[in-house]
């Protein structure tokens, strides 16, 4: 295990700018985060950055709006993870709703056709004989398929947010708020985040042109789809800037309204979540990863299938397939995540000393649907970027890549690419997630060059595991009230973390609970009330052993059992106390 070490944010005292009303620990830590005034803290929808600085949106808009128009087959082309998930659906049922024909959806099987707009995924599009394919959180990369699909004279609209490479696709239409020279001021927009300003912007064209008027159609009210941008922009883990935040709080308002689709509400219930008190991080650890799981173990088009159903008995019968799936993914990723402890182990026996500054770790009965949560866990242990690969078939290796704060992931592997032109087929992604594919015989000599490049990134500070922390609460301030109140102050996520604070604790009692967890009565020290805690894979990272005296950093939870709600603390990390 690495060790880490508590760091606390810098203390920002902005006691004019933020309304009176705010407590002073939620002024402390919005203070911490960049916000300085109450504009900052408007969560409405005129917030949102306007659609007009997205590149190509307004040729992009025509594109689709044309099709609807004519009656043509617009066939949506999507990915097969959360992001990719809900933005298919909310380009169907926004479709649907603005009377477009029947438009269909095509997500590649990962195992058999890998990830995009291939030549091969175009070849399998051709037997539907759509008018216009449209990308939703891929595409970019695509520089093959779109030529393939261009050659067979149907026009292709790419809707991504990954980062472009040197060359992009000759689509009719590209909208990405990463590419060179775009505007937008929200870079960190999830492929989700994408579809819905294009249609947005589609309904625009529509209505400047007649279309609704002529047919008889009411207006279709697209913030109705919020609930999926709010589940695909916090499943893919995209830094929760102003605008995401602003997407992410109104989908979760009308989730809690009851205004969601039964398929996004009947995931909510069975992973017991109830939708009138959700939050962000139940988005992220309760109906993300039951939806996740389809497309890493069988295909995305159960999960798809979940979030366009408006019926609730089929909506259930759904989700309980794909509450299968994630129970059966668990187990897969438990026996992977043993495999790679083990070997991160033996590594440490054979080099006598520090692990090398990434990690590249393979074998040959992994599940490549799993090997991102692998790698993710063994980040999350070593704090070292992270690849995790699995055979794909055809002596070649699926990778997925997983990072640490200080070095962009994608940059690393194309800087990787660019040294050793042909070691690296195929690759893509973000700062912090990438994925790749190698030939198998091409791993040592990859293993080599990454941990070089690597190296040339990052120091050693960037190495050094570090819990960062809002700073201490004082006694009084243990109290239900203020967890109720810190849970509905974000939406909290990557970039806009959820406050974390420090303080002495006095270990009461303590009981291993689901084998690797540890429950805790601790008291504040020196004379804090007694509160409950849990810590989660306490005994994979030795807490058990810890004395009776501990710096806990943690943050305020509300424990709902049986009807009652009390304060509970979620323990992020122990230190020892003498």
């Amino acid at each position: 295990m690495h060790k880490r070490r508590i760091e606390r944010r810098p203390t920002i005292t902005e006691p004019d700018a933020l309304p009176p009303e705010i407590p002073p620990v939620l002024r402390r830590i919005y203070a911490a985060r960049g916000v300085a005034d109450a504009s900052a803290l408007d969560r409405g929808l005129g917030g949102l950055a306007a659609p007009d600085e997205l590149s190509s949106l307004d040729r992009a808009a025509a594109l689709v709006a044309d099709e609807v128009e004519q009656g043509g087959r617009i066939l949506i082309v999507g990915d097969f993870d959360a992001d990719g998930a809900t933005s298919c659906a909310l380009a169907i049922r926004a479709l649907r709703a603005m009377g477009a024909t029947d438009p269909d959806y095509l997500v590649p099987n990962r195992f058999d056709y890998g990830y995009g707009l291939s030549p091969e995924i175009v070849a399998v599009a051709r037997q539907r004989a759509p008018n216009l394919i449209v990308t939703v959180d891929n595409g970019i990369s695509s520089i093959a398929g779109v030529a393939a699909a261009n050659d067979a004279g149907i026009p292709v609209l790419v809707t991504d947010h990954h980062l472009p490479g040197e060359s992009l696709p000759a689509a009719t239409a590209v909208v990405n708020p990463n590419l060179p020279g775009d505007a937008f001021p929200s870079k960190a927009l999830a492929g989700v985040g994408v579809i819905f300003y294009v249609m947005l912007a589609v309904r625009g064209v529509l209505r400047e042109r007649g279309w609704f008027r002529r047919r008889g159609l009411a207006e279709p009210n697209l913030a109705e789809q919020l609930d999926l941008v709010a589940l695909g922009t916090v499943a893919d883990v995209v830094p929760l800037d102003r605008n995401n935040r602003i997407l992410v709080e109104q989908g979760l308002r009308r989730i809690r309204a009851g205004r969601v689709c039964p398929g996004l509400e009947a995931l909510l219930t069975i992973a017991g979540r109830d939708p009138r008190r959700l939050v962000a991080s139940d988005l992220a650890f309760a109906a993300g990863p039951r939806l996740n799981a389809a497309g890493r173990l069988e295909d995305m088009a159960v999960g798809i299938e979940c979030l366009l159903s408006d019926g609730p008995a089929r909506a259930q019968e759904l989700a309980a397939m794909l509450d299968g799936l994630n129970r059966q993914r668990r187990e897969i990723e438990g026996r992977m995540r043993d495999d790679a402890m083990a070997a991160v182990d033996t590594m440490l026996e054979r080099l006598g000393g520090p692990l090398p500054p990434a990690l590249c770790l393979a074998d040959d009965e992994w599940h490549q649907g799993v090997i991102g949560i692998v790698a993710s866990r063994i980040k999350e242990h070593c704090h070292r970027p992270v690849i995790a690969f699995a055979p794909s078939g055809d002596d070649e290796l699926k990778g997925s890549a997983r990072s640490i704060p200080g070095l962009h992931i994608r940059d690393a592997l194309e800087r990787v690419s660019g040294r050793h032109p042909g070691l690296i087929p195929r690759f893509g992604g973000h700062a912090m997630a990438a994925g790749l594919s190698l030939a198998a015989s091409d791993l040592e000599r990859f293993r080599n060059a990454f941990e070089t490049v690597v190296s040339e990134m990052i120091t050693d500070r960037d190495l050094e595991g570090v819990v960062r922390t809002d700073g201490p609460l004082a006694p009084a301030e243990f109290t239900l009230e203020l967890a109720e109140t810190l849970r509905t102050a974000g939406p909290w996520g990557q970039g806009f973390p959820e406050p974390v604070f420090d303080n002495p604790f006095r270990i009461e009692a303590r009981r291993v609970v689901g084998e690797r967890h540890l429950k805790l009565r601790v008291r504040p020290d020196p004379d804090g009330p007694l509160v409950d805690a849990i810590a989660f894979n306490a005994l994979d990272r030795g807490w058990d052993a810890v004395g009776a005296r501990a710096t806990l950093a943690y943050r305020l939870d509300v424990n709902e059992y049986r009807g009652k709600r009390s304060l509970q603390l979620m323990v992020e990390h122990i230190e020892p106390l003498g």
